[in-house]
C-alpha cells in the first residue's frame, strides 16, 4: 500500500491539456476569459492570556482567486493569499500562529464529469470533519496541499476518494512546508440509515522523518421521529507509527449522541486518542487541530506529534448550539484526562457566536477558557477572537 501512486493521473491530465491545446487554442482562451473572479477578506483580532505571558494581535487576510470556464470537462483555478498585521497590534510572543505570509494559496487543473473529479496542483483538502485531513481554515494561513486527487462514484451512493501528497503547506508560511509522500484512500457508501466509511491514511513526511498508517471505519447518521433529530456517530481506528527509528501502536475510538428539538441540538461526545503504554499518542498531523478537543488549543501539539502527549488524550464533552435570530450560538464543556495513567487534565469552556449579514459579510465573537490541572505548563488559558470578513 505504501507505494500506492497518483503519479499517472497527473501525468494523464497534463497530457489531456497539452493535447487540447494543440488543436483548440482559441476555444481555451475562450474559457479562460469567461472565468470568475473571488475575492475574500477576513480582519480578525485573537488575545492570549495565560499564567506565563499576553499577547494579542491583529491581522488581516486577503484572497484573490480567478476560475477559468469550463473546456471539455477541464478548468483551472488559481488564489492568491497575503496575510499582514494590522493597526500595529502585534505583541504576539509566538502564541498566535499567523505569521505575515503571500503566497499562492492554490493552483491547479481540474476535470470534472457527472462521475469523475479529478485535480492535480496545489489545492485544498478536507476529510472526515476535518479530523484527520483539514484546510486549517480557522488560522489566517489556511493549510494547502500539493497533490493529485481523483473521486468517482462507481455506484449508488458508494463513493472512492484517492489522493497522494507530495507537499504539505502547512499555516505558517513556506519555512513550515514539508515534502511528503502521503496516501489517503476514502470510500464511503450512503445507508437509508446514515454514512459508513472506511479510510486508510499512509502518511511519510520527509522532511520531520515520520511515518504513520492509520486505518479506520466509521459511521454516522440521524433519524427524525415526530418533533425530534436523532443525532449519532461512532468510529473506530487504529495506528502505527514511527518517530526517529522507534514505531508505536496506538488506537482511536469516538462516540458521539445528539438531539435537535424546537431548533436547539444538544450532543454528548466521547473522544480517545489512545496511547502507546505512555510512550506515544494516536496523531492526526494533517488535522483541522483547532476544531477538536477544545478551542484553547492547549492539546494541539499533542496530536500533531505523538510523542508530545505520550499518555493519550481522552476527551468527553458536552455541546450546545442553537440560532437567535440571525445570530448562530454555540456552547462546549469539555472534561480532560489521560489514556494511561488516569491523569486529570483539566477543564475547559468553549463559546462562539456568529453572524451572516447583507450576503457577502459576517462577524463573530470567540472565547475559550481551559482550566488547568497540572498539565500545562502555562497553567490556565484563556482566549478572545472578534472578527469581520467579506466574501466576493
Amino acid at each position: 500500500m505504501k507505494n500506492f501512486k497518483l503519479g499517472l493521473l497527473s501525468a494523464a491530465i497534463a497530457g489531456g491539456l497539452a493535447s487540447q491545446a494543440t488543436f483548440a487554442a482559441d476555444t481555451i482562451a475562450d474559457a479562460v476569459t469567461s472565468g470568475k473572479a473571488t475575492f475574500d477578506f477576513n480582519l480578525r483580532y485573537e488575545d492570549v492570556d495565560n499564567d506565563a505571558t499576553d499577547s494579542d494581535g491583529m491581522t488581516l487576510r486577503s484572497r484573490m482567486g480567478y476560475k477559468t470556464g469550463d473546456y471539455k470537462g477541464f478548468s483551472a483555478f488559481a488564489e492568491f493569499e497575503d496575510v499582514r498585521d494590522a493597526f500595529g497590534i502585534d505583541d504576539e510572543n509566538g502564541l498566535i500562529p499567523d505569521p505575515e505570509v503571500t503566497e499562492v494559496e492554490q493552483a491547479y487543473v481540474q476535470y470534472k464529469t457527472d462521475e469523475v473529479t479529478a485535480k492535480v496542483g496545489r489545492q485544498v483538502i478536507t476529510l472526515d470533519g476535518h479530523r484527520y485531513v483539514g484546510h486549517v481554515g480557522w488560522r489566517q494561513d489556511r493549510q494547502t496541499f500539493d497533490a493529485a486527487r481523483v473521486q468517482f462514484a462507481p455506484a449508488k451512493g458508494l463513493n472512492v476518494d484517492l489522493t497522494h501528497i507530495y507537499k504539505r503547506n502547512r499555516i505558517f508560511g513556506e519555512t513550515a512546508d514539508a515534502d511528503s509522500a502521503d496516501n489517503l484512500v476514502n470510500v464511503s457508501y450512503v445507508t437509508p440509515v446514515g454514512k459508513l466509511v472506511g479510510y486508510a491514511y499512509l502518511l511519510d513526511d520527509e522532511t520531520l522523518v515520520r511515518e504513520s498508517d492509520t486505518y479506520g471505519v466509521s459511521f454516522s447518521g440521524k433519524k427524525a421521529k415526530d418533533s425530534i433529530t436523532f443525532l449519532y456517530s461512532l468510529e473506530a481506528a487504529t495506528q502505527e507509527s514511527t518517530q526517529s527509528g522507534v514505531e508505536y501502536d496506538t488506537d482511536y475510538l469516538f462516540a458521539e449522541l445528539g438531539f435537535t428539538l424546537s431548533g436547539v441540538t444538544t450532543k454528548v461526545g466521547y473522544e480517545l486518542l489512545g496511547s502507546d503504554d505512555g510512550a506515544a499518542s494516536f496523531s492526526t498531523p494533517l488535522a483541522t487541530l483547532h476544531k477538536f478537543n477544545g478551542w484553547a488549543d492547549v492539546f494541539l501539539g499533542g496530536t500533531f506529534t505523538p510523542t508530545a502527549m505520550p499518555n493519550g488524550l481522552e476527551d468527553t464533552y458536552v455541546s450546545i448550539g442553537t440560532k437567535v435570530g440571525p445570530v448562530g450560538l454555540t456552547t462546549v464543556y469539555h472534561d480532560f484526562s489521560s489514556d494511561e495513567g488516569s491523569l486529570d487534565y483539566g477543564s475547559e469552556l468553549d463559546v462562539v457566536a456568529s453572524m451572516a449579514f447583507a450576503k457577502n459579510y459576517k462577524v463573530g465573537i470567540k472565547y475559550a477558557a481551559y482550566s488547568d490541572d497540572g498539565y500545562n505548563g502555562a497553567g490556565d488559558v484563556d482566549k478572545l477572537w472578534l472578527w469581520v470578513g467579506a466574501k466576493f
